[in-house]
Order: structure tokens, then C-alpha cells, then sequence
């Protein structure tokens, strides 16, 4: 068989025309042909040709086993070799090619290449065809035709499983980045938001600076509405306290200022030797005149020293005091002694309240607290110990004017016209909020020896606090005693001062004398003094023979000696 092929190719020249799809040359035919040799075609007696893109009908290639019937094979080039792609699939002479599944020529014509075919164009059956019955598959396979499906063509699209999971990936990293980047933004957003916001706080803190007057170099001293605002010309709310011990005796006076212009709470620490001017234009002091002259009569004096306008008088004797402390919840103080229990029957017991820092104290301890005088104290420490206590009230009470209205009915405590109930309530509660907000403070009106104010020392309270001007009594109008003590006790001529202001003396410091005497001496120059001295030594407890005309201190009308004989009264 071989040499038939051999033979059949002998006289013909090829010519090399390019390569197959699969790199295999192609040849082109240039010498004479031998005669066609006629192919075997199982459709040629029906008239049918095979078109290799008329794909309606599928057909196998013809077996091998078809040349073995004494036919000969088709001469065929080299191997590898193919002739020249006809896209009309009419070989040399016209006539149709049968297909060659692996690529080969079945004849010396043109064979189409099946491997370019792009699509699948059904076949149209012809009259003949139509009226064939179908096949069995083995009837197909003995005929040579083979039923091609779809799914063998690699030109079919099949939709891929992995697809689904692509695109879902996709949608997963879309979604993702998306997040990311509104994260980014959210982010942004937050610092912008928190940048502007920490410019407006150092605008406002900086504004604020400004207002108060406290930005460097700028001001010095003071607030922007202190300066804008003259003190006489800022509105406030005066009420006088007066305590009174109902136990041992004596007052102790304090003021309540509300600055509504430059929201400033104060108290006021007033001295009992603060000296007075009395109804009949006699000079008294601030103690004889509550005892004296009573509320009415001690708010008018105030204003007229003060320069001030007190709205009204709040007499709190200390059993209304203990109720108040026990109403708002206790108070806490810093506690600047021990206090005794005052109703401690034996000496030596442990003190009802005791020193040191943010002392809780109940109603009882608050007011043996703030009533208490230790021996050798001047009545201003009691004071200030008054004014510790009152302030830690305000810090308890309620800032809400309804409910500080209801502690203060709570008390059942008649006051004092014009101020009400719902007067005295609402003004604490001011003070509550200032006190709670740490806008809240306690002075102590400066007074001199003799219960005068001067400019120097009282201006900074006066002025400022009260926004009024001191018209103390004229000095002249009131007997000047000057007091030296020899007791040994320290505490008398303290004592003896506040009896003597009370009195309606000026009082004049006359020293401690290097040693001590038996006896007291009251001494006048000037016979005009004689009855004043006698009235000196009644008001201090001295016997009428302590009076005597000797020298006396400059600036004095009577001096005074004080001897161990001398028993002080309890103020």
C-alpha cells in the first residue's frame, strides 16, 4: 500500500504554503495532477454533498473499513502536509470532500478545515431525507454516520459553576472597599467635628478671659463687669442675720450679699464694737443697739453707717439655726478648734466637735460651733466661725427657690416684716447656687479700736462688697476710755472692751502693764470728766472707790487699769 502512495505522489511537485493551526505545513499542488480519482461517498447516488458549515445534519466521517472494499486510498501528501484551505469546501474539481477526522485529505483536492468552524448552522433536510426513517444507533454506526450533540462542540458556551463565586467575590471586595472608604469618611468627619469644636471652647475660653478681664496684660485686677460697671451703680440684695444665743447670751451679726450684676455671693462678718448712731443721735454699738433698739431700729442704723439698703431683717436664734442645719442634712466645715459639749456635766470629756477639715456637723455641734468663744479669743474669731457655718448651709440648701421656700416654712419662724417667707427662700436659693458654684466668699468689716470705719481699712468691704460709704459716728460725741490691762489674763481687756463699746465708750487699746495689781483704777484730768469717769467704772463692774483724778493716756478723756479685782461680765 505504501507504494501506491509513494507512487501516487512521485510526479508532483509541492509547494510549501504555510502551516495548520496545529504547526503542521501546508503544500500546494503546482505539477499536473493525475487523474481524480473518484471518492467514496455514501450520499453521492441520493445527490448530497457535504458542506462542512451546513451543520443541520451531523455525519461521521466515513470508515477506514469503506477503502478496504478494493478500493484505493487517496493519494495524500507528505505527512503533516494539507491542502490549501477552501472555504467553499468544492476541492479541485467541485465535487464535495468527505470528512477526515484527523486532519487528512481524503482526496487530492482541498479539504475544508473543520477546526475554523464557528458556529452551528442547522442542516435543512431535503425531500428525500425527510421521508428516511430515523436510525438505531447501530444502524448509524454501520453506515458510518455518528449523532454529534451540542455539548461536544468546544465553540459551546456552558455556564461556568466558578462564576457565581467571581462575581460574590466581587460584590465581597466592592462591598468591603466601600465600607473602608465610608469608614475614612466617617473619620474625617469626626475630626473636623472634633477641630471645630475645640475652636469654639478656645474662642469661648479666650472670650471669656476677655469679659472677666483676666487675659494678660490686659487687666490686672478685677473683672470686665467690675470695671465696666461702677460698684455704686451694681444692683444687690442685702438682708441682716442677727443670731442669738438663747443659752448664754449675746448676738452676733452678719450681712447676706447677692451682687445679681457680677454674680457674686458674700457674708459680711459684722463686729458687735461696730459703732452706731441711736435714735436720739447718741453714739452706741452694734451689740446694745440689737439688744436695745431691736431690728427695726439696727437696719436703719446699718444703712446709715454703711451707706447701704438692707431689704430685710432675719433674727435666727440658735434653736432655729440647730433645726435648719438638721433640715438641709448636716453641714460639713473646716474646723478650726475643739468644742466642748456645753451640756457636759463633767469637765474632760471628749469634745463635741472635733478639729480638722470637712467636719460633718449636726444641728447641735453646729450651733455649739459657731456660738463658741474660747478664753483670750476676741469676739471676732467667734464671728468668723459663725460665718463658716452659715456658708455651709447655703451649700446644702436647695438652689431651687421652691424648695429652699419650704425648708424655710419647715422652721415655723415668725419673721420679721416686710421680709416673707417666699422673700427669704427665694434669696437663698440665689446664694445656694452662687455657693455651690464656688462664687461665693466671707469678709470681715474692718473696724477700728474705737468701732469706727476709716477709708483705709474698711474702704475694700464698704465699697466694693456693700458698693456703699462709711459715716461712722463723730469720734468727739462719745467718751474715750483707754484700758490698760494687769490682770495677768489676757482675754479681759477684750472683755472689757466690748462692755464698754456696748456702753456707748469709744474704746482706746491702752496696752498690757509689765506685772499685775490687786486693785482696778478708773483715772480722770479734767474735773468735766468726773461723772463720765464714774459711769466708766459702773458699765465695767468697778466699785465707786476705784475712781480717782490723776493723768491719762493722750487722745482719752478717762483711763482705766485693770486689777485682779476685775470680773469680767459674760458678753
Amino acid at each position: 500500500m505504501n507504494d501506491r502512495y509513494d507512487a501516487g505522489y512521485g510526479s508532483d511537485q509541492y509547494e510549501l504554503v504555510g502551516y495548520d493551526e496545529y504547526g503542521r505545513p501546508v503544500y500546494r499542488q503546482v505539477a499536473a495532477q493525475q487523474p481524480q480519482q473518484q471518492t467514496y461517498d455514501p450520499y453521492a447516488q441520493q445527490g448530497y454533498g457535504y458542506d462542512p458549515y451546513d451543520t443541520s445534519r451531523q455525519q461521521s466521517a466515513p470508515s477506514y473499513d469503506s477503502y478496504d472494499n478494493g478500493r484505493q486510498p487517496p493519494a495524500t501528501p507528505p505527512y503533516g502536509s494539507q491542502a490549501p484551505y477552501d472555504p467553499y469546501g468544492t476541492g479541485t474539481h467541485g465535487a464535495a470532500a468527505p470528512y477526515d477526522p484527523y486532519g487528512q485529505a481524503a482526496t487530492s483536492g482541498q479539504q475544508p478545515r473543520v477546526a475554523e468552524q464557528t458556529a452551528y448552522i442547522p442542516h435543512q433536510a431535503g425531500p428525500a431525507e425527510e421521508n428516511r426513517p430515523p436510525q438505531e444507533p447501530e444502524e448509524q454506526a454501520a453506515s458510518g454516520e455518528q449523532d454529534y450533540h451540542t455539548e461536544q462542540f468546544a465553540f459551546v458556551e456552558e455556564p461556568d459553576g466558578d462564576s457565581e463565586d467571581v462575581i460574590d467575590w466581587l460584590k465581597f471586595t466592592e462591598n468591603r472597599t466601600e465600607r473602608r472608604e465610608e469608614a475614612r469618611r466617617r473619620a474625617r468627619s469626626r475630626i473636623i467635628a472634633l477641630l471645630v469644636v475645640l475652636a469654639l471652647v478656645a474662642v469661648g475660653g479666650v472670650g471669656y478671659l476677655w469679659y472677666a478681664g483676666k487675659l494678660p496684660g490686659l487687666s490686672s485686677s478685677g473683672s470686665k463687669t467690675d470695671t465696666a460697671t461702677p460698684a455704686g451703680a451694681q444692683k444687690r440684695d442685702v438682708i441682716v442675720v442677727h443670731l442669738h444665743n438663747t443659752g448664754k447670751g449675746g448676738t452676733s451679726t452678719v450681712l447676706l450679699v447677692d451682687n445679681t450684676t457680677t454674680k457674686q455671693g458674700t457674708t459680711v462678718l459684722l463686729p458687735n464694737s461696730l459703732a452706731l448712731t441711736a435714735d436720739d443721735g447718741s453714739t452706741t454699738t452694734l451689740a446694745k443697739s440689737v439688744d436695745d433698739d431691736g431690728t427695726s431700729g439696727t437696719l436703719d442704723q446699718l444703712d446709715t453707717v454703711l451707706g447701704t439698703n438692707i431689704q430685710g431683717t432675719w433674727r435666727l436664734d440658735t434653736p432655729y439655726l440647730q433645726n435648719l442645719v438638721d433640715l438641709v442634712g448636716s453641714v460639713d466645715v473646716d474646723t478650726n478648734t475643739d468644742v466642748p459639749d456645753p451640756d457636759a456635766k463633767k469637765k474632760g470629756t471628749s469634745p463635741l466637735v472635733h478639729r480638722g477639715k470637712a467636719q460633718t456637723l449636726s444641728g447641735k455641734m453646729a450651733v455649739a460651733y459657731a456660738t463658741y468663744r474660747a478664753a483670750g479669743e476676741s469676739q471676732n474669731v467667734q464671728l468668723q466661725r459663725f460665718g463658716q457655718v452659715l456658708q455651709g448651709v447655703l451649700r446644702k440648701i436647695s438652689s431651687d427657690a421652691a424648695d429652699a421656700t419650704v425648708t424655710v416654712q419647715s422652721l415655723a419662724q415668725i419673721l420679721d416684716p416686710p421680709l416673707t417667707d417666699k422673700d427669704l427662700g427665694t434669696f437663698l436659693a440665689k446664694l445656694a447656687d452662687l455657693a455651690k458654684g464656688g462664687d461665693y466668699k466671707t469678709a470681715l468689716l474692718p473696724v477700728g479700736a474705737d468701732g469706727t470705719l476709716s477709708a483705709q481699712t474698711s474702704g475694700s468691704v464698704v465699697k466694693d462688697i456693700l458698693g456703699g460709704t462709711a459715716k461712722s459716728p463723730d469720734a468727739g460725741s462719745a467718751v474715750r476710755v483707754s484700758v490698760q490691762n494687769a490682770t495677768g489674763v489676757k482675754d479681759d481687756t477684750e472683755k472689757a472692751r466690748v462692755v464698754l463699746l456696748n456702753g456707748g465708750f469709744t474704746f482706746l487699746e491702752g496696752g498690757t502693764a509689765s506685772g499685775t495689781r490687786a486693785t482696778s483704777q478708773v483715772l480722770y484730768s479734767d474735773a468735766a470728766d468726773k461723772a463720765n469717769a464714774a459711769e466708766v467704772a459702773k458699765t465695767l463692774g468697778l466699785p465707786a472707790g476705784a475712781v480717782a483724778k490723776g493723768g491719762v493716756s493722750s487722745g482719752a478723756d478717762v483711763s482705766v487699769v485693770l486689777g485682779r479685782d476685775y470680773k469680767p461680765a459674760t458678753s
